[in-house]
């Protein structure tokens, strides 16, 4: 990874930073990440993330801006958006949220009441804080209730429809996290149309994948569509808001909404670099590099989840057709909390996390989640995955034989003292994580794009 000139200054003016941004740096470079939410920007993305655009206030929108001096950044607000509707085929598009949960909220306090109800997938099935967790600002202020997958960890359209038809919430939200499956976008509507709801596509982790047309796209089905733009879609940390054309059909009024609840009613100005990294990363998005890199990423999650699987692991939902798998792991006797971290020691960076029907809680969890922008933008393919497969399952296997041959209980097992005394004795951890820095020292952190 070439160092940026535009670091130059930091090591004179901050060393106690410079040093921490070096050490981040470098564990990147030597370990796997595979967190789905995360990836790699292009360096000119980072380039723009990191110019003189931070320096500029731009409260409001284009041609109506409250400052002077925003003749460039009007420009450039306005090229991502022209970007943004050509990438997704929509009528309206946002650039201004400021992040993916902002984003959500402006949508609910645009379009609905305090005291509407909201419907969206249940966050231990796969869902979000902002798709009706009570313990978010949702819960606060709307009324959410929340449908879970079926018993075969898949998306149970039926139950749903019931759900909706008892409810008759004002919104629906149709998106995910940690669910692997394609949504039927399609079926969502009807359910939706059924009862005049807003149907709201969250698609933060799928953007890039349905920029690429690999997975299929919301905006014919829905009325909004919301995304972050740093996952898939390899841009800055910020977000979008997308009125389609059956939202505008439904509301003529939809995108003003929509503005007037990011601005003024939720933010203040907004983050002109960011925005200018969102237009880089949707120009990128248009390279047929992008799209052949978009279908490698489906294409290794579905490998490495296949490979676990003949290792006996429990990929929830049966598999993956998208760039994330969810493990349970409660058949190797092991909460997600052990794996994760012993993982991370090894050098494999994924997150614990809650499966559907979870007999534990959510900070202790039965499962991993694991995904693979992050090893495919460093130009890994079906061979590596097959290696990190069994990296894996070497790393989970040897800790759970050592709990088991030292009598650790649950109880004990959630006490960080007893899961690093079990990391710690592990000669596998050790092995993998020399094997791990090898394979990257192979795939470099690739910066262009």
């Amino acid at each position: 990874m070439k160092e940026r000139t535009s670091m130059k200054y930091l090591k004179k003016v901050d060393p106690q930073i410079d040093k921490l941004i070096k050490q981040e740096k470098k564990r990147q470079e030597t370990t796997l990440m595979m967190i789905p939410s995360e990836n790699i920007a292009s360096e000119a993305v980072q380039e723009a993330v990191g110019s003189c655009l931070g320096n500029k206030y731009a409260e409001g929108y284009p041609n109506r801006r409250y400052y002077q001096g925003q003749e460039f950044v009007d420009q450039i607000e306005n090229i991502a958006i022209e970007r943004a509707k050509e990438a997704f085929d929509v009528a309206e598009v946002n650039v201004q949220p400021l992040s993916g949960s902002p984003a959500n909220l402006a949508v609910y306090f645009g379009l609905i009441k305090p005291g509407d109800k909201i419907v969206g997938l249940d966050l231990a099935h796969g869902g979000h804080l902002t798709h009706g967790a009570k313990v978010s600002a949702v819960g606060h202020f709307f009324k959410p209730e929340s449908y879970i997958l079926g018993k075969n960890g898949k998306m149970d359209y039926d139950l749903i429809e019931k759900l909706v038809k008892r409810v008759k919430p004002k919104i629906i939200v149709a998106g995910i996290t940690a669910y692997s499956l394609k949504l039927n976008w399609k079926r969502f509507a009807e359910i939706a149309d059924s009862v005049g709801a807003y149907l709201m596509a969250d698609i933060a982790h799928l953007a890039g994948l349905v920029a690429a047309g690999v997975y299929p796209s919301p905006a014919p089905y829905v009325h909004v569509i919301t995304t972050t733009t740093h996952k898939t879609l390899r841009g800055p940390r910020g977000a979008m808001i997308m009125t389609t054309r059956k939202g505008l059909k439904k509301d003529p009024d939809l995108a003003k909404k929509i503005k007037k609840a990011v601005f003024p009613g939720l933010q203040g100005g907004p983050h002109m670099n960011a925005i200018a990294g969102i237009a880089i990363a949707l120009k990128e998005a248009k390279t047929a590099r992008f799209k052949k890199v978009c279908q490698q990423v489906v294409d290794n999650c579905k490998v490495l989840a296949e490979e676990l699987k003949k290792m006996d692991y429990n990929v929830v939902s049966g598999g993956t057709e998208t760039h994330l798998a969810l493990i349970d792991l409660s058949n190797k006797k092991v909460i997600g909390n052990l794996a994760a971290e012993a993982l991370e020691r090894a050098g494999i960076v994924l997150n614990r996390n809650s499966v559907p029907f979870d007999q534990n809680p959510p900070f202790y969890p039965s499962g991993i989640r694991l995904g693979t922008p992050g090893l495919t933008s460093r130009g890994m393919k079906i061979a590596q995955m097959k290696k990190v497969a069994k990296f894996m399952d070497r790393v989970i296997s040897d800790v759970a034989r050592i709990k088991e041959e030292k009598g650790i209980t649950l109880q004990q097992e959630k006490k960080k003292v007893f899961r690093k005394e079990i990391i710690n004795k592990s000669k596998e951890v050790k092995a993998v994580r020399k094997e791990v820095a090898a394979l990257c020292k192979k795939f470099p952190v690739i910066k262009e794009y």
